[in-house]
């Protein structure tokens, strides 16, 4: 197989079926190398699972971008120590195979098996496969709300340092979470955030409207407009027709995140998650893919373990049965 090294050999889960270890290449495809994925490679090693990671980028790359944590267990106050945590406990992890670098361009769910095929042409075929691959950032095309010049990109507030905030107005388009992250992270940053938000994010304000470099300005509608230099204006439309024009330094988005699931045999709901009831047996979601409402680190560790112990069982009652 293209660009696939030997896969460390086990003696198969207790109860799993000889024939499809010898069969498929690995006990379990985990699609996605975030907290969830991670989870899932390791709780599979832990019950003599083997498994193959597969990662477009580096192993839980979302965590870097989260300088300040206060919602996990273990200690770990910021999120590039518990990244590099838990990678450590990756590279310790014998029965898995990483594919870094990697995406899954087609996921197929069989009678018997999970098959994928990776951007290099490789195929992979496993019993069971847990899909963990996340969200990505909106754009302010994805939204209604926001009108902006064709084809506008902007970088996400996460991405902004103290040297880009101090002193500094910055517009942030959307109310989402991760601003309270931000001002954790750089408390004692001088800087003033404009936030325009539509009313479906006012319950998200809720931990940054005391903060007194918080502006909040709840919008029906935004209209960025291009100004000169590095300068940003747009005109903001109020819930009753009310009309102000936003002049900042910079803006950055907060728009919150879309699903980002792989091509093939997944269960989609209207807002493009996959919820994991409905799925294919052979599929488990875990992680921010299952639902916007549930994405937490901790949530997303839990709901990969107990993907691949869907997978563990799963594997035993087949094997029960023959």
């Amino acid at each position: 197989m293209p660009d696939t090294p030997s896969h460390p050999r086990s003696p198969a889960a207790p109860g799993a079926d000889a024939d499809a270890d010898a069969t498929h290449d690995t006990d379990l495809i985990v699609v996605g190398g975030g907290p969830a994925g991670c989870a899932a490679v390791r709780t599979a090693a832990s019950v003599g699972m083997r498994s193959v990671l597969v990662e477009p980028d580096t192993l839980c790359r979302s965590l870097y971008r989260v300088t300040a944590l206060n919602n996990v267990l273990g200690g770990y106050t910021s999120g590039p120590a518990l990244a590099e945590a838990i990678t450590a406990e990756l590279r310790s992890t014998e029965l898995c195979r990483p594919e870094l670098g990697r995406h899954v361009v087609e996921l197929r769910a069989h009678e018997d098996h999970i098959a994928v095929t990776l951007d290099t042409g490789a195929r992979l075929t496993a019993p069971y496969a847990v899909v963990a691959t996340g969200v990505g950032p909106l754009q302010p095309g994805d939204v209604s709300w926001i009108t902006a010049p064709g084809g506008l990109t902007l970088p996400p507030l996460w991405r902004a340092g103290a040297d880009d905030a101090e002193g500094r107005t910055l517009l942030v388009l959307g109310g989402d979470r991760p601003i309270g992250t931000f001002l954790r992270a750089h408390p004692a940053t001088g800087t003033r955030l404009l936030v325009a938000h539509p009313d479906t994010d006012t319950y998200k304000t809720e931990e940054i409207r005391d903060d007194p470099r918080v502006t909040l300005l709840p919008v029906a509608h935004l209209t960025l407009t291009p100004s000169e230099g590095a300068s940003v204006t747009a005109e903001a439309v109020g819930g009753g027709g009310e009309r102000r024009t936003v002049t900042a330094d910079a803006a950055y988005l907060s728009l919150g995140s879309a699903p980002t699931a792989p091509h093939g045999d997944l269960m989609r709901g209207a807002d493009g998650y996959c919820p994991p009831a409905g799925q294919h047996s052979r599929v488990f979601i875990a992680g921010d893919l299952r639902s916007a409402r549930f994405q937490r680190i901790m949530t997303a560790l839990g709901s990969g373990s107990e993907a691949a112990l869907h997978a563990y069982y799963a594997v035993r009652e087949l094997s029960a049965g023959d």
